[in-house]
């Protein structure tokens, strides 16, 4: 289950890319959710994700 609430989403998202996954599309793949939506719901918040770190900044 992916959270909802933005904060709660970039911490979630953050963990998930530095323990488990080399980029943002392959999390958004594995976990069937929309890259640009995870993008979208974060830039709400001030995060852009951020290749070279692989993590919202």
């Amino acid at each position: 289950m992916i959270p909802k609430d933005p904060v709660m989403l970039l911490s979630f998202l953050n963990m998930k890319l530095r323990d488990f996954y080399s980029d943002l599309s392959a999390l958004c793949e594995d976990l069937d959710v929309s890259e640009v939506e995870m993008k979208e719901k974060l830039a709400t918040i001030g995060y852009v994700y951020d290749a070279d770190r692989n993590q919202f900044v």
